[in-house]
């Protein structure tokens, strides 16, 4: 055999479900006195599959939590069977795991836990992301006040947006804090949920429906400054006090960068 079609064969009986080794694999290798080649195959199999589940367990512990260790063992393996690791690094491992669950479950029941799920890649997601180029406090105190009305700005990278339709939050929570899980209920009203990583620590907050429509108009639908305080027309004077009380917290937060001249 090959050394090429060795090492193929030894990928694809590691990242097969059978611990069992096909025959020309077997025979490529010779076993000891204390140790057979079946035996030492099985080692290498189950230390693959075991550091697979941990990566899974590191990264969904909240889902790990809610389905407790026997369900998401299952559940993680019928998802590394459907979607074997791809990627050189096992960053990349749970990518399609929300996206399994909502195929593998019915859609009305699945859902909390698919939110979850999408909730801790979020997480994932916003620590692992490029820095970008954080706009702070001290370089707005030095903006010239002709500049303001002009004002664009935009989310970091690392900021993550979900629109939550469950108390998802909560249970994370409950989770990290190894405390009682509350029982899964749909919120009363979706809520944005940003998750961003500032100074190398995950931070994460929820917005209410005005600060989540101002928050939006600026960095997605590309508001001015000028603009937002518009569309806070119905706060009278009060306007501008509100949008720059807003955009300091954002900045405060390490939520935003300059929108590119």
């Amino acid at each position: 055999m090959r050394l090429n079609d060795w090492q193929l064969a030894v990928e694809a009986y590691l990242l097969g479900a059978d611990a069992q080794p096909n025959a020309a694999l077997q025979t490529s290798l010779v076993g000891s006195p204390n140790l057979s080649v079946e035996q030492g195959l099985a080692i290498y199999h189950h230390a693959y599959r075991a550091r697979l589940l941990g990566v899974m367990q590191e990264d969904f512990p909240a889902v790990h939590y809610w389905l407790g260790d026997e369900e998401f063992d299952r559940l993680v393996q019928a998802y590394l069977d459907a979607h074997p690791s791809r990627h050189f690094s096992l960053r990349w491992l749970g990518e399609r795991f929300a996206e399994f669950i909502q195929q593998q479950l019915d859609p009305q029941q699945g859902a909390p836990l698919v939110e979850l799920a999408r909730l801790e890649w979020a997480f994932t997601l916003a620590f692992d992301a490029l820095p970008g180029a954080p706009l702070n406090l001290q370089q707005m105190a030095s903006l010239p006040p002709a500049d303001w009305p002009g004002l664009q700005v935009q989310l970091l990278p690392c900021v993550q947006r979900l629109r939550l339709e469950y108390n998802s939050l909560a249970l994370w929570q409950a989770a990290k804090a190894a405390g009682e899980f509350p029982p899964s209920s749909r919120l009363a009203q979706p809520m944005l949920c940003l998750l961003w990583r500032h100074e190398l620590i995950s931070q994460y907050r929820s917005f209410a429906p005005d600060e989540a429509a101002a928050l939006l108009g600026m960095c997605v639908a590309g508001w001015n400054f000028s603009q937002l305080c518009e569309q806070l027309a119905e706060h009278g004077e009060q306007a501008p006090a509100k949008a720059a009380g807003w955009l300091k917290q954002w900045l405060s937060e390490g939520l935003l960068q300059r929108e590119p001249a």
